[in-house]
């Protein structure tokens, strides 16, 4: 036999050594280097990846999957799987996350889409567009998130690429809007419109939005990640609970910069893993705030964890490097100093409204008005989105700002038009006020449509609150989150009240839905992480423990002035536990 392969014998082997280079690396076994290419796009990626096996550890599933095929790269086999009608396995169920699309068995045999809307501002064409796309591809209603966004559900495998396809249509997108990119861009919700904002954080929000569209080497990071823009307006963005905070501040005169509007910059927030952005010293000017933020992005990929998923955040590289070191990574990157001013050289931030996401506000400009619509815990049938939609282009300036407390803005309303926006709104079964209660009242999308969840929370949210508004007559704003796991998507740890779900005992067989009860956590001036205080709460009775508390709070304040957020912290856990299982409702007594 000669020494010359056959071009065949050739192919044979060249397809043969790629199986093996893609069978090693869905093994998480691939060396350093091990024959994919480090150029290009992804190169940040596979390197981090080598690193990770060149020092003997695993990489976890979603990294071999990842290496083994990168999502975008297999739009092919999504659209053959519409084709067929066809409910993905668990490796092309993260990837189709990349396109937006989530695969919910067994809580639903459909996917749910997540949007991207930069800033939560789309215009009422737009809405409307989403409104048929709802009835035609999905199940007639969207949800609005805690990211200021819009989720779709209950579509069918045969109808995701349509819906895609229909998304971007409409200028709007899903892309990168799950598994481990950067999520929706969030921006104060009033920005340019808010007579105390600082800045407007549209151009920024869009700006990043658009540069992580068109970079693929943001895509596939070690984790999710979460950017966002508070500009100083009346409405809190919760901006403190993202990995990269930008927070507007007034920088004065004497401080070794031109004085003038900067974004301090934090870092690290995560309240699911009860942790808030610290703020790192630096400051950065407005128009410098996606290279800044693309460098930080890039020390996270390099530098996060490939192995651990529930330790593959940011809070846990800067908990191993401290701040300093990797502020210097990121120096590093920019190739220039980050600018450092002390915390006195800003002047204080304007004071928020915890209740101007509802109701009637005057905008900036003279004789206009923003209108808080209240939402049932972000739910939006496709007949009040038509509706909303309508009301924004007549009598509104075109536009629908969806905010962080899942609930949406009409702008631009006229003064003599406010009783016109109004009416219309009540007549889609909305309203622009709400009880001190359901105005703060937050819940994820819960055991009906995820299944993580442990515990139906929009269900029992409906029902905390018929059965408390009638019997507590709270006088004051209080922010009640139910979350259905330990993702915290309605972030039930800096809330009032925080409620988590739980599987709570009954018999050495079974079990029922429940939740753990979380009080004293906060946001903005009040950050804190809550405390937990109750566990195994059947579901069934979380109306009335509820209650209970509500009414403790309102007999034992100090004053009537005493927030409930003031009451439960100048007591203990134990304290708290003894006086709500001591206090008796009035239906009790009784």
């Amino acid at each position: 036999m000669g020494s010359e392969f056959s071009i065949d014998q050739k192919r044979y082997l060249e397809g043969f050594a790629t199986g093996v280079t893609a069978a090693r690396a869905a093994r998480g076994s691939l060396p350093a280097g091990g024959g994919a290419s480090l150029s290009g796009p992804d190169a940040i990626h596979i390197a981090a990846q080598d690193r990770v096996t060149a020092s003997g550890k695993k990489l976890n599933d979603q990294e071999k999957w990842k290496r083994e095929q990168h999502p975008f790269d297999a739009y092919a086999r999504l659209k053959q799987q519409a084709k067929d009608n066809a409910a993905p396995k668990p490796a092309d169920n993260f990837r189709w996350r990349y396109y937006g699309l989530f695969y919910v068995a067994p809580a639903q045999t459909s996917y749910m889409c997540r949007l991207r809307i930069p800033n939560g501002i789309l215009t009422a064409w737009q809405m409307q567009g989403l409104a048929d796309l709802a009835d035609n591809l999905a199940g007639g209603y969207t949800h609005v998130t805690t990211r200021a966004n819009l989720q779709m559900r209950e579509i069918e495998p045969k109808n995701a690429v349509q819906l895609l396809q229909g998304i971007e249509s409409l200028g709007l997108w899903a892309r990168g809007s799950g598994a481990d990119n950067i999520r929706n861009v969030t921006g104060s919700a009033t920005a340019g419109i808010d007579p105390q904002e600082l800045i407007d954080t549209r151009a920024y929000a869009r700006d990043w939005h658009f540069h992580i569209l068109n970079e693929r080497a943001l895509f596939g990071l070690p984790r999710k990640f979460n950017v966002a823009f508070d500009g100083g307006g009346l409405i809190p963005t919760l901006e403190d609970t993202n990995d990269i905070a930008f927070q507007a501040v007034t920088i004065g005169d004497g401080h070794g910069v031109a004085p003038g509007v900067y974004f301090r910059l934090a870092l690290g927030g995560i309240t699911g893993h009860k942790d808030f952005a610290r703020d790192t010293g630096v400051i950065v000017a407005p128009d410098e705030a996606t290279e800044v933020t693309d460098a930080i992005v890039r020390v996270f990929i390099e530098h996060g964890d490939r192995t651990d998923r529930n330790k593959a955040r940011l809070k846990y590289v800067l908990d191993a490097f401290g701040f300093d070191k990797y502020l210097e990574l990121v120096e590093d990157k920019l190739g220039r100093k980050l600018i450092r001013v002390p915390a006195e050289a800003a002047a204080p931030r304007p004071a928020q409204d915890r209740a101007a996401h509802l109701g009637v506000h005057p905008q900036q400009q003279a004789g206009l008005n923003w209108i808080g619509v209240r939402l049932a815990t972000g739910h939006l049938t496709s007949a009040q989105m038509r509706g909303l939609a309508e009301i924004a282009r007549s009598i509104g300036d075109g536009d629908l700002r969806l905010t962080v407390w899942q609930n949406l803005l009409i702008s631009g309303v006229a003064d003599a038009r406010v009783a016109d926006a109004t009416a219309a709104i009540e007549a889609l079964g909305l309203a622009i006020t709400a009880s001190p209660l359901r105005a703060g009242l937050i819940a994820c999308t819960g055991a009906s449509g995820c299944r993580f969840a442990a515990a139906h929370t929009k269900e029992t949210a409906e029902a905390i609150a018929q059965y408390c508004e009638p019997r507590v007559p709270l006088d004051t704003p209080i922010n009640i989150h139910l979350t259905g796991c330990h993702n915290s998507c309605a972030q039930h740890f800096i809330s009032d009240i925080g409620l988590i779900g739980a599987k709570v005992a009954i018999s050495d067989e079974d079990s029922v839905e429940g939740f753990h009860i979380h009080v004293g956590g906060g946001f903005g001036v009040d950050a804190a992480i809550g405390t937990e205080v109750l566990r195994d709460v059947k579901q069934d009775d979380a109306p009335r423990v509820i209650e209970r508390m509500l009414q403790t709070y309102l007999a034992r304040r100090a004053s009537p002035a005493e927030t409930f957020l003031a009451f439960v912290r100048r007591h203990d856990a134990a304290a708290l536990q003894q006086l709500f299982a001591s206090e008796q409702s009035p239906e009790t007594v009784a």
